[in-house]
């Protein structure tokens, strides 16, 4: 998909970022800690969704520790947020250098050898967006997205992860079967399979013990393809260092016919990444908001609430 043109705001915004970009990575993460602690000491919406759902899954652990890691948690969000200038900085070389490890790659290999199609699941982990790079930089690559939330802000993000002509494709209708068509003759896609899908459009699985609406769209395109599904994140290295790819096998299961164990499935592969860098993963996420019936939103508090 061709990137629309950026209205003089977005264009702003933009230019913004890519000069933002030619700051030093470790600079960049200090000001994304510094905002991360600035979140703390608002005591607003990201840090409460942050603290409710540390205190869904860490049961066990003290307050102090689950504080503790609330704090993690948002000082590596804000890292996330900065980090981003670097790899929309408009010089993609320069965001892939900063790759200093791969692990799994053996994984990759054997799929891309294959010949069979291969799905990247990248959950919201570390810098996936860097991860988008270093796959691109590989193998022709399709990315699956949904429209954000804020629709006037597509033709950025369009625009600034266009820099490897890397194939945008709406998780909708036409886009869909876009993706179908791929993975049959043999292609690479990419899917954030941690997106909460909306009521109806999903299946109920458990993330970290507790029912999460889970995609279907994953598991459906492994089990009429044939695809492999490997799934990848890029971990943040400590004091700006640079970053980590892992690529780690599918759990059993995720191409099975019945949508509640291949959506199990799916939320291991997750889970599985997300405890190799928990504090790295978007805990600031309403991931349970949805609920099978008789359950409640355990984020009903007020006017913050997302359906």
């Amino acid at each position: 998909m061709n990137a629309p043109p950026l209205s003089p705001l977005l264009a702003l915004l933009y230019g913004c970022l890519r000069l933002a970009g030619r700051l030093p990575l470790g600079m960049l993460h200090r000001i994304g800690s510094a905002c991360g602690r600035l979140i703390w000491l608002l005591n607003g919406r990201l840090r409460r969704v942050t603290e409710r759902n540390l205190s869904l899954l860490l049961t066990q652990e003290s307050a102090e520790t689950r504080q503790r890691l609330v704090r993690e948690v948002l000082r590596e969000t804000g890292k996330s947020m900065t980090e981003v200038a670097i790899v929309w900085s408009g010089s993609p070389q320069r965001a892939l250098d900063l790759v200093r490890e791969v692990r799994g790659q053996t994984h990759l290999d054997a799929a891309l050898a294959s010949g069979r199609g291969l799905i990247i699941a990248a959950p919201h982990l570390g810098c996936w967006e860097l991860l988008n790079y270093w796959l691109a930089e590989r193998m022709p690559l399709s990315i699956a997205y949904r429209q954000p939330q804020r629709p006037r802000f597509e033709p950025l993000l369009l625009r600034a992860r266009g820099a490897l002509n890397v194939e945008q494709v709406r998780a909708e209708g036409t886009g869909v079967r876009a993706l179908y068509r791929r993975l049959n003759a043999g292609g690479v896609v990419g899917i954030l399979p941690d997106q909460r899908p909306k009521r109806g459009e999903g299946e109920f699985a458990p993330f970290f013990g507790i029912p999460a609406m889970t995609m279907v769209l994953l598991p459906r395109l492994a089990r009429h393809t044939g695809a492999t599904v490997l799934f990848s994140f890029a971990e943040r290295l400590a004091d700006g260092a640079g970053f980590r790819v892992h690529l780690l096998p599918a759990p059993e299961g995720i191409a099975d016919p019945d949508l509640a164990v291949a959506c199990a499935a799916l939320n291991r592969g997750v889970e599985d990444c997300a405890r190799i860098a928990f504090t790295q993963y978007q805990w600031t996420y309403k991931r349970y908001s949805i609920q099978p019936p008789g359950r409640a939103n355990p984020y009903a508090v007020g006017a913050d609430d997302e359906e």
